[in-house]
This record gives structure tokens, C-alpha cells and sequence, in this order.
């Protein structure tokens, strides 16, 4: 099984901690899906500077293929984290270098894949066709969509991923039903604590959330769509499939940062605009 992440990554720089972690959800979910045992691999634009250097040494430290990856002279992608309870705190961001459009040849590279996996924090959703006609494609909108702007291309989507928190459970499963019905082949809808739900054509299952005690939340949801892909790609029982994308996500809510490899950070002033993002 080869699975490759596309488009973001980023340093998340722990204020308190004055530590930093590589992530971005293309990045989790390549090295979650490596470390469940899948052959994957991250195409992406890094940075020259010792974060972007950081980044691509932890992906071949976890057996990511890194072929596809680019350095370009400039700072890596970086989000400034801070925690309150297990709230992330974004103090500031910058993700200049991160973007990129897709040559041909990269295009044609995701054929080599059983699935290709980006997100909404990249820059690869107005060429979710282009990719869909090369391999099965996987899409994480997070929670900043608009449904009726993204409904027409779901069809080419092999899973479509949401952050649900700011949902009830009715509404959650509502999303699903629309998705599904848009065209999605699995969907699948995160709600932290409250648990998820993936759906197909012949079901939706609801799996309760494994209760830890949490540190940071940060990274949980990559390891859940992960983990779930895995499972799909593996043909294995839904029901265990969403039972060991909960345990995986639980796991990584133990520690800081999405996957580990941290590296001291001397942090600068805080940014005047900190926003909360519910976990």
C-alpha cells in the first residue's frame, strides 16, 4: 500500500515549551500511514532554513519518502502555538513558502500511489480532478468549508474529511448524508470528545472517543484519517477500522506536537491577534 501526502506542512512553535514540532496535516498523515505500515511518501515545498531542515529530517527519520519534497530558499511554513487546557492558541502564522502549483510531472507521480491525501491549509483542492484521474484521492476540509461551494467536486473524492466540533451530532450526521450523496465514496466526520462518524454508500458508524488523559490535541484528527485510510485500503471491518483510528488519535493526545521530534525554539514577541480554536 503507497499513500502520499500533498501540500502543507509546518513548524508549530510551542511558545511556553520553547520547543518546536514538524506537521501539517499532509505531513501527519504520511508518517501516521507510515508507521501503520503503508509505504508513504510527502510532496511538498520546504523551506532552506534550520525548521524546513528539521521537517525534512524527521520525514526520513520515519520512513517517509521524501523524493517529491523541494527546498526553496526562504522560512519554513510556521504556526506559533500556545496551550490553554488543551485549547491551541494560534499567535501567529506564516506558510509563503508552502504553497505550490502542480507540474505535469507531479501530477503523473501521484499515479504511482494507491491514494494521494491533501488538505484544506494547502493549496491542491482546484486540482482534486486532475488528481482523481490519476489515483483515489482524500480531501480533510478541516472546518473552514462552505458546502455548497464544495459539493460539485466531492464525486472525485475517494474520502472526504471533516472537523465537526462546531456540530451537534445530528448535524454531523447530516454532513455525512450530504457528502455521501455529493458523491464522496467514504466521508468521515471528527468531533474531539464526542466522538466521530464515517459513513459509505451502505453505512454510517458512529465511534465514541477514547478518553485519556489529554495533553494536546494537536495532530489527533491526521492520525484518525490515517488510520481510517489505512483500514479502507486494507479492505479490513469498518467497525475495527474506526475502532483503531480512536485508539490512534487518543495516543497522540498524550504528548506535544502531532508526532514528536521536537527542537528548541527561542520564541519572539507574541502576536497583538491570538485567536482560540476549540480542539
Amino acid at each position: 500500500m503507497k499513500i502520499l501526502g500533498a501540500g502543507d506542512n509546518v513548524v508549530d512553535r510551542y511558545r511556553r515549551l520553547g520547543t518546536l514540532f514538524p506537521g501539517g496535516n499532509a505531513v501527519n498523515v504520511s508518517v501516521f500511514a507510515s508507521r501503520l505500515g503503508a509505504r508513504a511518501a510527502y510532496m511538498g515545498v520546504l523551506g532552506d532554513d534550520d525548521a524546513g531542515r528539521h521537517v525534512l529530517a524527521s520525514l526520513e527519520a520515519e520512513g517517509v519518502d521524501t523524493t517529491w519534497t523541494t527546498t526553496v530558499h526562504g522560512t519554513n511554513a510556521y504556526a506559533d502555538v500556545d496551550i490553554v487546557g488543551t485549547d491551541r492558541v494560534f499567535l501567529g502564522s506564516d506558510r509563503s513558502v508552502q504553497p505550490f502549483e502542480p507540474t505535469t510531472a507531479q501530477l503523473d507521480a501521484m499515479a504511482e500511489f494507491d491514494l494521494v491525501h491533501s488538505g484544506y491549509a494547502g493549496s491542491l483542492w482546484p486540482h482534486v480532478e486532475q488528481m482523481a484521474e490519476r489515483t483515489k484521492v482524500s480531501f480533510d476540509f478541516g472546518s473552514r468549508f462552505e458546502l455548497g461551494e464544495i459539493l460539485p467536486r466531492l464525486r472525485h473524492l475517494y474520502l472526504a474529511a471533516f472537523s465537526a466540533s462546531h456540530l451537534d451530532a445530528e448535524e454531523a450526521e447530516g454532513l455525512i448524508r450530504r457528502a455521501l450523496d455529493a458523491g464522496a465514496t467514504h466521508v468521515v466526520a471528527t468531533r474531539g470528545a464526542e466522538g466521530a462518524y464515517v459513513g459509505t454508500s451502505r453505512e454510517t458508524l458512529f465511534q465514541d472517543a477514547e478518553y485519556v488523559t489529554v495533553r494536546d490535541t494537536l495532530g489527533a484528527g491526521d492520525a484518525f484519517i490515517a488510520s481510517v485510510l489505512v483500514g479502507l485500503l486494507s479492505h479490513r471491518d469498518l467497525r475495527a477500522t474506526c475502532a483503531a483510528a480512536s485508539a490512534h488519535a487518543a495516543q497522540v493526545c498524550l504528548e506535544h506536537g502531532a508526532f514528536g521530534h521536537p527542537l528548541p525554539h527561542a520564541p519572539s514577541d507574541p502576536a497583538s491577534d491570538s485567536k482560540v480554536v476549540n480542539s
